[in-house]
C-alpha cells in the first residue's frame, strides 16, 4: 500500500455491502480515518440493521485502521447532517465523501408506480444530494474561516444513467441526475478548495448479479474477476486524495482493470437557416443532420 490517503477522513454511504464496502476498506488500507455508513436494508430498499455498517467498521479497525459506523438515514436532513458531524466528533475533521448508497425497484415503465419511482429517485438522486450539500456547507465554512479544504467527493452513475437501461426508468433517470448534479457541484465548489467527480462502475453487488447473472457471475478459479467490486475502488481512492489534484467535474467508467473517461453531450452536425424553419424544412433538416451524426450506443438492455 502506498499511503495515498494517510489521515484523511472519508464518509462512504452504503459501506455495509458491495462497492461501498470494498471503497470503504480500499481508503482504510491506504491511511484514512472512514464513517461506515449503511442503513442495512434489502436489495429492495426494504428494513433497516445496524449490522452491516458496524461489520465493515470492525474489519477495518481489526486490520489496525480507525472508523466508526453510522446508520443514519442519508435521504433526510437529519441523517446527512449527522454523517458530516459523526466525522468530526470522531476524527476533527472531514476531506472525502463517497455518495454510493442505493437499491433498485425495476419495473417497465407501464408497471412503474409512483411508489417505485419515488422510492429509488430518493435513495440515489436525493441520497446523493443531502450529503453532498451538509458536506459543501461545512467546506464553504471551512474555506471563509480561512481553513481552506483539499476536499473531494466521489458521487456514483452507473452506465444506466449515461445510455439508459431497459426495465429501469427510475434508476436510469436518478443516475442520470446524478451527472448533472455532479457537473453543477463542481462548477460552485471550485472557489472552495472542493473537487467531485463521478464514476460509473460495473461490479458484482446486491443490486446487478441478478439483473445481470451472466456478465455478473463469478469466473473459474484462478481467473481474474473482473466483476469484483474491488476492482474499481483503487480509482475511487485516487480520487479522493490529494494526489487527484486538478481534477474535477470529469466522468469516469470503471470496470475490471478498465478505467475510461467519459465525454458527455456536445454539439454534433448542426444547421442554421438564420430564420425561421416549416415543419417540413425543421424534417428534412433534421434528417439530413442525423444522417451525419455518429450512431448512438444502444440503450442497456435493448433488443
Amino acid at each position: 500500500m502506498t499511503g495515498i490517503c494517510t489521515g484523511r477522513v472519508a464518509a462512504v454511504t452504503g459501506a455495509g455491502r458491495g462497492l461501498g464496502r470494498a471503497h470503504a476498506l480500499a481508503l482504510a488500507a491506504e491511511g484514512a480515518h472512514i464513517v461506515v455508513n449503511d442503513l442495512g436494508v434489502a436489495p429492495d430498499g426494504a428494513g433497516t440493521s445496524a449490522g452491516p455498517a458496524q461489520q465493515v467498521a470492525d474489519e477495518i479497525r481489526a486490520a489496525g485502521g480507525r472508523a466508526v459506523a453510522h446508520t443514519g438515514d442519508i435521504t433526510t436532513t437529519d441523517g446527512a447532517a449527522s454523517l458530516v458531524t459523526t466525522a468530526l466528533d470522531a476524527f476533527g475533521r472531514l476531506d472525502a465523501l463517497v455518495n454510493n448508497a442505493g437499491f433498485l425497484r425495476d419495473r417497465m415503465l407501464v408497471n412503474l408506480d409512483e411508489d417505485d419511482w419515488d422510492a429509488v429517485l430518493r435513495v440515489h438522486l436525493k441520497g446523493h444530494f443531502l450529503p453532498l450539500r451538509h458536506a459543501a456547507a461545512h467546506w464553504r465554512a471551512e474555506a471563509k474561516a480561512g481553513r481552506r479544504p483539499d476536499a473531494r467527493v466521489v458521487n456514483t452513475s452507473s452506465g444506466a444513467g449515461l445510455l439508459g437501461s431497459v426495465g429501469q426508468g427510475n434508476y436510469s433517470a436518478a443516475k442520470a441526475g446524478i451527472l448533472g448534479l455532479t457537473l453543477v457541484a463542481a462548477a460552485e465548489m471550485a472557489r472552495y478548495g472542493v473537487q467531485i467527480n463521478a464514476i460509473a462502475p460495473a461490479a458484482r453487488t446486491r443490486m446487478t448479479e441478478q439483473t445481470f447473472a451472466d456478465t455478473m457471475a463469478a469466473p473459474a478459479e484462478g481467473e481474474f474477476d473482473a466483476m469484483a467490486p474491488e476492482n474499481v475502488s483503487p480509482l475511487v481512492v485516487w480520487l479522493s486524495s490529494t494526489a487527484s489534484d486538478g481534477v474535477t467535474g470529469r466522468v469516469f467508467e470503471a470496470e475490471a482493470g478498465r478505467i475510461t473517461v467519459m465525454e458527455g453531450w456536445r454539439p454534433g452536425p448542426t444547421a442554421d437557416k438564420c430564420s425561421r424553419w416549416t415543419p417540413t424544412e425543421a424534417g428534412e433538416t433534421a434528417r439530413t443532420l442525423l444522417a451525419a451524426a455518429e450512431v448512438p450506443q444502444p440503450v442497456y438492455g435493448a433488443r
